[in-house]
């Protein structure tokens, strides 16, 4: 069976056969359960290997998962967290955050996906107002739903400014492997070098089967445990979470994938900019391109591709690259636009 590369998201792409290799390799005999293993140690030691002897990793099954854990751990009801209008916390998790903690989302607008320290400003001076809802942490994306990237200058301009008014960072990590890549940084210069409290990496974007980690900083861990549990996201094998990390971290494969998601969002980018009618309207930072495409053309590319059509008003298209894209996809595409737009 022949089955066409899609660009609508890169969970799309399979499992990389290093990770199903690693996962088999662990499915041999019996081990304790619930993260008495020796694959969790294995992992947790590379975890703390990438991101610093203080990383602290509790692996969940999905990225909602991990977001809810990791804001559950910092926030009480009356509290908020301050985020970009169009974060996944804010628009694709159903309203989980809010539910699980309830707390409440501020969000800002922005045109690029990033929150500046500057954005704080409004909710900051309700702080100590018993009618208002209490700021206390900021949650942004690496990359963001844009597909624009952080600078670690960016990251540790947001954490500092936090900091001094005693808030935490958070950071929803789902494509950090392809910021740091773009970026030429190390997971530890994004994180916790930037002064990242918490943060939720990423692995199932990135070519594990299901696997996420919710990974503290400065955050006591004491109820990490409880609150995992409680929102349904501790696995009985987790040796078969555990052992996906290890095949992202070790090798670096996680810098494998990563770069070669990104080096085919750079091909499909430049093949774009050879036609008058598309317009680019974000930088490509990392493995996403953000196009504009004439309206009429967009419904008959679809019969060829899966995309998103991001922004229906600005006739807004996002085309994402995965682990797996190959160069034959890309041109692919690309000669599929030949054919469509006039």
């Amino acid at each position: 069976m022949t089955i066409r590369r899609h660009f609508a998201s890169d969970n799309y792409a399979g499992v990389h056969p290093a990770v199903l290799q690693a996962i088999a390799d662990a499915n041999v005999g019996h081990a304790s359960s619930y993260g008495a293993d020796p694959w969790t140690a294995q992992a947790t030691d590379l975890i703390r290997r990438e991101f610093g002897p203080r990383a602290e990793p509790f692996f969940v099954f999905n990225g909602t998962g991990a977001n809810v854990v990791a804001l559950s751990a910092i926030l009480q009801p009356w509290q908020a967290v301050l985020c970009p209008a169009g974060a996944h916390i804010n628009v694709d998790e159903c309203g989980s955050p809010e539910r699980f903690t309830g707390c409440k989302l501020l969000t800002v607008p922005t045109t690029d996906g990033k929150l500046r320290p500057d954005d704080m400003t409004a909710a900051l001076a309700k702080i100590g107002d018993e009618h208002s809802v209490q700021l206390r942490a900021i949650s942004i994306s690496q990359t963001t739903e844009y597909g624009t990237a952080y600078s670690a200058t960016e990251v540790r301009a947001l954490a500092d400014h936090a900091h001094r008014h005693h808030l935490l960072l958070h950071m929803d990590g789902a494509r950090l492997a392809n910021a740091a890549v773009g970026l030429g940084a190390t997971l530890a210069e994004l994180t916790s070098d930037a002064g990242v409290d918490i943060l939720s990496f990423g692995g199932t974007k990135n070519g594990l089967l299901g696997a996420e980690a919710v990974i503290l900083f400065t955050v006591d861990p004491a109820s990490l445990k409880f609150l995992r549990k409680q929102a349904a996201q501790l696995a009985s094998k987790m040796r078969f979470l555990s052992a996906q990390f290890i095949a992202l971290l070790t090798d670096r494969l996680w810098h494998t994938n990563a770069f070669q998601a990104n080096r085919m969002a750079a091909r499909l980018a430049a093949g774009l900019a050879r036609f008058p009618r598309l317009n680019l309207t974000q930088p490509v930072d990392a493995n996403s391109v953000f196009a504009q495409v004439p309206a009429e053309y967009i419904s008959a590319l679809q019969e060829r591709y899966r995309f998103y059509l991001w922004d229906q008003p600005k006739s807004e298209v996002r085309l994402m690259c995965a682990w797996d894209t190959t160069e034959a996809d890309v041109d692919g595409l690309l000669a599929a636009m030949a054919e469509i737009v006039r």
